[in-house]
């Protein structure tokens, strides 16, 4: 991975791990990553952190579903039906994905997934 593409995957891994909607395995993940920056274990870590990443984004209609879910409710509170309705309004703009501050530093890290593996 060139230092261009390492920087800026470093600069939204830091995104990732301060936003609050960042689950801990992501956070560990990522930590493990930027530990393994630069050792000769980078290379295995980094594909770790791949796969962890392609497991934690929330397609929307995952959110959606999850949303309207009762564990949603339990969840979101009185702002599930509009966390709902913002995901129906970014699928209907052509997003794949949700935008919280988690989901959106993991899509901008996912876009650099094949340099990071060159």
């Amino acid at each position: 991975m060139n230092r261009e593409v390492k920087d800026y995957v470093t600069e939204k891994t830091h995104e990732l791990m301060e936003a609050h909607s960042c689950s801990r395995e992501a956070k560990e993940a990522a930590q493990a990553w930027l530990d393994a920056v630069g050792t000769e274990g980078e290379a295995e870590e980094t594909r770790k952190y791949i796969a962890e990443l392609e497991a934690d984004i929330m397609p929307l209609d995952g959110l959606i579903a999850f949303a309207e879910s009762d564990m949603g409710a339990k969840v979101f509170g009185d702002n599930a039906r509009g966390v709902a309705e913002h995901g129906r309004e970014l699928k209907a703009a052509g997003k794949k994905y949700c935008d919280c501050p988690a989901c959106a530093a993991v899509e901008a890290i996912l876009e650099k997934k094949e340099e990071m593996l060159a």
